[in-house]
Parts: C-alpha cells; sequence; structure tokens
C-alpha cells in the first residue's frame, strides 16, 4: 500500500473518529455535527479510492487530483461559515430580545417597588 494512500486514510479515519467521539461526549451538537461527518467522510472516502479521486476530479476538468480536494475543503469552509453565520444571527437577535425584555421587567420592577412605598 502507498505511504500517501495510509497517511491520508489514517488522518481521514481519526477526523472521523473525533467528530464522531465529540458528538458522545456532547461537545459537538448533532445539528452542527452533520456538515463535520459528511465532509469527514467524503475525505476518508477519496483517502481509501483514489480512482474515485482521479475520476471525479477529471470528470469536474481538474486534472491534478489533490486540487479538487482542495477545492472541496475550500467550498466545506465556505458552507461552514455560512451556517455558522446565520447561527451567530439568529443568537444575536435572541439576546437583543432578552436584553430588551430584562430592561422592561426591571422597569416594571421598579414602579411596583415605588408603588408599595
Amino acid at each position: 500500500m502507498d505511504i500517501v494512500i495510509l497517511l491520508s486514510t489514517l488522518v481521514s479515519g481519526s477526523i472521523v473518529f473525533s467528530v464522531v467521539e465529540l458528538i458522545r461526549r456532547n461537545k459537538l451538537k448533532e445539528k452542527y455535527s452533520l456538515l463535520w461527518l459528511i465532509s469527514s467522510l467524503v475525505i476518508l472516502f477519496f483517502s481509501v479510492s483514489r480512482k474515485s479521486l482521479e475520476t471525479i476530479s477529471l470528470l469536474v476538468g481538474i486534472q491534478y487530483p489533490p486540487s479538487f480536494i482542495f477545492l472541496l475543503a475550500s467550498l466545506f469552509l465556505i458552507v461552514i461559515n455560512i451556517h455558522f453565520s446565520t447561527v451567530t444571527s439568529e443568537l444575536f437577535e435572541k439576546n437583543k430580545t432578552l436584553t430588551q425584555e430584562i430592561a422592561l421587567l426591571k422597569e416594571a420592577m421598579k414602579k411596583t417597588d415605588a408603588s408599595s412605598s
């Protein structure tokens, strides 16, 4: 077995194992883990099956198969950034709403304390 295939398979297999372990230990939520699992399994598949990597990269029009892996990695990073940006935006809106509700509750408490005195 070629050393490059062995090394890439070990690295991609360890990534899959790490993602599964993070999910199992509740360090990574399931809704975020789907993208990581898919990408790591794709990398593992291409690590094991170099012929598939070469075939697909030629079909796409890329002459050097490792460049196809970099393209996939770049696309994955774009997708994950968009995903986390939407999650961050949702959290920002929730945080703003909670802050406003707390301010209203504090104001209501002040009025209640002032009227009972």
